[in-house]
């Protein structure tokens, strides 16, 4: 038996979330059917058993400098600094890499000044170094910087290509979309990737217009559940706090997505930076990086690459963490882990004052008496004090502490 299933989490069933998609308008509730053929694809695709890593173009270089010597070196950058080892393994384009208009055949064609060699050999030379592409597009008639079109009524065409080029992962945006919702829209996509027979990974990008944690997970294998993100710390917590709402909703091959990470923008401090990293791990949220790892400082490659963070994130129980308790400015958060361990975040969001913060069992879902070890995540070591029932640490501002707590082996017969 699997450590921690007798957590206070709850999910919905997964028949639920395969045969039903439910959106949330004016009151009613839509009921959505999905083919058989289809529902398993979804569901068995492969894809997100754990939440992807890896790293998208967006954040950092916007439409500027978005080309093919980017993305190269990028992947470069990846294997040598050891992050691909870590586990970011997707190398992503975002939006600005085709050109404005389609073909005289209505086929997508990559940009001719920035990636000259096509996507086709851009994807064979990711490959080579042991990684995988992804790509963008959009349910609309333009994508959101309208500098290419969009996939709306080319579904299949765009899937066809995708898969001819070996991309293995899409970012499926919402923008100039005609009006139409959300569930008019992202099957159709969803559908084709699946007829190409290719395992593409679907990432819908829907910033929660439609509560798309609700639905999502007939079609994709995770969804926006926010806006945008912005390089600040009042951006990162409400991103949040707004994915948080649904946790019961992840679970392996559909997770909950509060946007790509911001870490070593240069927009926060690096101890915000630790409070960033560390609430996108123990929310299972998808961990895509966003600054240019082709130049970075070791503070931020210490935070990228710390495994045991990593570790919580890619936990095989798959549950997503959840705040079990807040006083004021004061956090804790929380989320089982595989063989009874449970992962503890301690945030102080307090701008100025300094924090003691004292989690308790009770909060966490422990049983009262049980002794723990802690192992700190972020200082990687494991404290000498044993700690019953409660623990307790000082914080100074907008700063956070992580621990995965391990039951004595004497309580585990």
């Amino acid at each position: 038996m699997e450590g921690g299933r007798g957590s206070p989490w709850t999910r919905l069933p997964a028949l639920m979330l395969v045969l039903l998609a439910c959106a949330v308008a004016a009151g009613e509730c839509r009921v959505v059917h999905v083919g058989e053929a289809h529902r398993r694809s979804m569901l068995a695709n492969g894809l997100g058993s754990t939440p992807p890593m890896g790293w998208n173009s967006w954040n950092h270089f916007a439409c500027d400098g978005n080309g093919e010597v980017v993305i190269r070196e990028t992947a470069d950058a990846l294997v040598s600094s050891g992050l691909a080892a870590a586990g970011y393994r997707y190398v992503n384009l975002d939006d600005c890499w085709a050109e404005p208009e389609r073909d005289a055949k209505g086929y997508l064609v990559a940009n001719k000044k920035t990636f000259p060699h096509g996507i086709k050999a851009l994807a064979d030379y990711v490959h080579s170094k042991g990684l995988k592409l992804g790509i963008y597009s959009d349910a609309g008639y333009k994508t959101c910087a309208k500098a290419q079109p969009g996939s709306l009524g080319y579904e299949e065409n765009d899937a066809k290509t995708f898969a001819s080029w070996g991309v293995d992962y899409l970012k499926y945006d919402n923008c100039n979309n005609g009006d139409l919702k959300p569930l008019q829209r992202y099957p159709d996509m969803s559908k084709a990737l699946m007829k190409t027979g290719r395992p593409i990974y679907f990432s819908l990008c829907e910033w929660g217009d439609m509560h798309p944690a609700k639905w999502g997970a007939a079609y994709g294998n995770s969804w926006r559940t926010t806006d945008d993100i912005q390089d600040t710390w009042e951006s990162m917590t409400s991103r949040a706090d707004q994915n948080e709402v649904w946790a019961e909703y992840a679970r392996p091959g559909g997770w909950n997505d509060p946007d790509m990470l911001e870490v070593g923008n240069g927009g926060m401090t690096n101890d915000e930076y630790i409070v960033h990293f560390s609430i996108w791990a123990i929310s299972k949220a998808p961990l895509i990086i966003g600054c240019d790892v082709r130049h970075m400082p070791q503070n931020t490659y210490d935070i990228l690459a710390n495994k045991e963070v990593i570790a919580v994130n890619q936990d095989r129980l798959g549950i997503q963490g959840k705040k079990v308790r807040m006083q004021g400015s004061q956090e804790i958060w929380a989320a089982p882990l595989s063989w009874y361990r449970m992962a503890v975040l301690l945030v102080n969001r307090h701008a100025k004052d300094d924090a003691e913060i004292t989690v308790h069992w009770d909060d966490i879902g422990l049983p009262a008496g049980t002794t723990v070890e802690a192992r700190d995540l972020w200082q990687h070591k494991t404290l000498d004090a044993k700690f019953t029932d409660k623990m307790a640490f000082n914080l100074t501002s907008h700063t956070a502490k992580m621990f995965v707590l391990t039951p004595l082996k004497s309580q585990m017969n």
